[in-house]
């Protein structure tokens, strides 16, 4: 079977995120100031061949990882669908 996954991929929360903290600072020149503590993260979609939804679970997760995320700076997050 085909399965399709969507990968969430952030900064830990603890961490400081420079890209969404550029964001979030200007926001308020865009006249947007209630728009606060942005996070920047990648969305990454995939397709995995495998027998069962444990299977491409199981798969997944090892793509994530060994390569997709930095689990020292990085949380990720997925959902199947077939």
């Amino acid at each position: 079977m085909k399965f399709k996954a969507e990968i969430d991929i952030m900064p830990h929360a603890n961490l400081l995120d420079p890209q969404g903290k550029a964001v979030s600072s200007s926001m308020g020149n865009l006249g947007l100031s209630e728009i606060t503590n942005v996070r920047i993260g990648k969305h990454i979609t995939l397709e995995v061949d495998a027998s069962d939804e444990s299977d491409a679970n199981s798969k997944v997760d090892d793509a994530c990882k060994r390569l997709l995320c930095n689990q020292i700076v990085e949380s990720y997050t997925f959902t199947l669908s077939s």
